[in-house]
């Protein structure tokens, strides 16, 4: 009977990344309120949707929007839209970490990062690139919470003809089953 339980578990685990499927989500990082006397803000928000082409393997859209201020200066704003794909490893072998996936994903797009906190003020306006890998830990069957550790860049004209950083995020991914799926598992039940 445990045995049967793990392997639906298992089977349960890695339903929400096979071909057909949908991810819808974002990313949250860097986010800071500043409680000091300087009342820094900062926030980045990259909702993302993808559909998988094949199992654990997605593809599709992303947007990013970071805003940076503190009180008495300017804002700085970075932006992008573009396509993204995200690589999952395969099933873990470690029943602890059954509902646990790491994935790789990268993205390309037109970004910019438009700086008025500086004088002269700056600005880096071309191709965005973005790679990094990442960890999703499955809270229920369809809701995935992750931990993204990224390299972002810019590469164009501007006053800065690049920008880069390295960017820790979390965020909260939901993994919408397609209709074989759906079906697949109201004929097991």
């Amino acid at each position: 009977m445990l045995a049967l339980l793990m392997t639906a578990g298992t089977l349960v685990a890695s339903a929400q990344i096979q071909r057909g499927n949908v991810l819808v989500g974002g990313d949250l990082s860097n986010f800071e309120l500043g409680l000091n006397e300087s009342g820094s803000f900062i926030m980045d928000i990259s909702p993302k949707a993808a559909w998988f082409i094949r199992d654990n393997m997605a593809i599709g859209a992303y947007t990013r929007f970071r805003f940076e201020t503190a009180k008495g200066t300017s804002s700085k704003i970075t932006y992008g839209v573009g396509a993204l794909a995200r690589q999952y490893m395969s099933d873990n072998a470690i029943p602890a970490v059954r509902h646990t996936r790491v994935f790789f994903e990268a993205n390309v797009g037109i970004e910019g990062e438009n700086d008025n906190r500086t004088t002269p003020k700056t600005s880096t306006n071309g191709l965005g690139i973005g790679i990094g890998p990442g960890i999703s830990y499955f809270i229920t069957p369809n809701i995935g919470l992750e931990g993204l550790f990224k390299y972002n860049g810019i590469i164009g004209f501007g006053t800065d003809p690049t920008t880069s950083r390295l960017d820790l995020s979390i965020g909260f991914q939901v993994y919408l089953p397609s209709k074989a799926v759906r079906a697949a598992a109201t004929n097991t039940q």
